[in-house]
C-alpha cells in the first residue's frame, strides 16, 4: 500500500510533463478553433472584418512569418492609414510602443505553458494592448524570468475598437 501511494504521484507528475512537452512550437499565436466553412468566425462578419475584438479566436486570421523567425496571425482588414500598418510580427513590445504610442488599455494572462515544470521559454504569458479605433495587439511573453517584455504575435484590426478590455 505504501509503495502504491508513493508511485502514484510520481506517475501523475510524469504524465503532466509529457503532456506539456507534446505541444506545438512556442512562437505561434494559438487558441480557438478553425472557423467553420458555413459562416464567419467568432467576432467577425462575412466580409472578414472584425466586429468584436474580444470574441476573435486564434486561427481566424492569416498566418504570417515576421522578424526573427517569429510566427503570428493578422486578423481583420486594416484601415487605410492605420498605425497598425507600420507593425510587423516579431517586433518587441517596446519597439511597438515607441512606434505607435501607448495603448488605451492593456492586460496580461497566463498560457498553458506556464504550468509546464521547469519551462523557461517564451509564451508562458500573453500581454494584450488595446488601441481605441485601431484594434488589439497580442504579445508572447519573454522567456526566462523576464516580465514586461515580449514579441508581437497577433494583430487584430478593428476600426470600431472601443479601447477597453
Amino acid at each position: 500500500m505504501a509503495k502504491t501511494m508513493i508511485t502514484l504521484p510520481i506517475v501523475l507528475v510524469a504524465m503532466l510533463i509529457v503532456a506539456g512537452c507534446s505541444g506545438g512550437g512556442v512562437r505561434t499565436m494559438t487558441g480557438g478553433s478553425t472557423p467553420a466553412a458555413s459562416g464567419p468566425a467568432p467576432g467577425m462578419n462575412a466580409n472578414g472584418e472584425v466586429i468584436d475584438s474580444a470574441a476573435v479566436e486564434g486561427g481566424s486570421g492569416r498566418q504570417v512569418k515576421g522578424i526573427g523567425e517569429w510566427e503570428g496571425e493578422i486578423t481583420g482588414k486594416p484601415a487605410p492609414g492605420s498605425q497598425f500598418n507600420k507593425l510587423q510580427i516579431g517586433m518587441a513590445m517596446k519597439e511597438v510602443t515607441d512606434l505607435i504610442g501607448q495603448p488605451t488599455d492593456q492586460g496580461a494572462y497566463i498560457t498553458g505553458k506556464s504550468f509546464i515544470p521547469f519551462y523557461f521559454g517564451s509564451d508562458r504569458y500573453r500581454h494584450e494592448m488595446v488601441y481605441k479605433g485601431l484594434g488589439r495587439l497580442i504579445f508572447a511573453g519573454g522567456g526566462g524570468f523576464s516580465v514586461g517584455s515580449g514579441h508581437l504575435i497577433g494583430i487584430i484590426h478593428n476600426p470600431n475598437e472601443k479601447g477597453y478590455r
